[in-house]
């Protein structure tokens, strides 16, 4: 099975999360181009409850802007997800996908190097 995203969980309240996560992501060149309140949408759009989850759309312009000079067919897989949702008793999920599995769907190995930075730093991030 390939894993998809590197994955943490912490113990705060998700607005803590998303503040620290977004810290973080700062630190590390990344700014926030999307949020989507996920349970919010879910509920508008189907009257249905799920737990809190938020979905950032997190971007570094160095790295995106290099990788669509490689290849602009990347432009597709921007910008890189971070999901952070309530999964109970005060804990919290943080799940960044993968730079590198999602270059890997291009089948582009100058991609998938580039890519590595990427990951090294969303780790980091976590």
């Amino acid at each position: 099975m390939t894993v998809i995203n590197f994955k943490r969980e912490i113990t705060c309240s998700v607005d803590q999360a998303i503040k620290r996560v977004e810290n973080a992501l700062k630190v590390e060149g990344f700014g926030i181009l999307t949020r989507i309140d996920f349970h919010t949408k879910i509920k508008e759009k189907l009257n249905k409850d799920i737990s809190p989850t938020v979905i950032l759309g997190a971007c570094n312009p160095s790295l995106a802007y290099e990788a669509f000079q490689k290849n602009s067919d990347v432009a597709s897989l921007l910008p890189c997800n971070v999901v952070v949702r309530d999964v109970g008793k005060g804990k919290v999920s943080i799940e960044v996908v993968k730079p590198t599995t999602m270059m890997e769907i291009l089948r582009d190995r100058d991609l998938v190097n580039l890519a590595k930075d990427a990951d090294a730093q969303l780790q980091r991030v976590l």
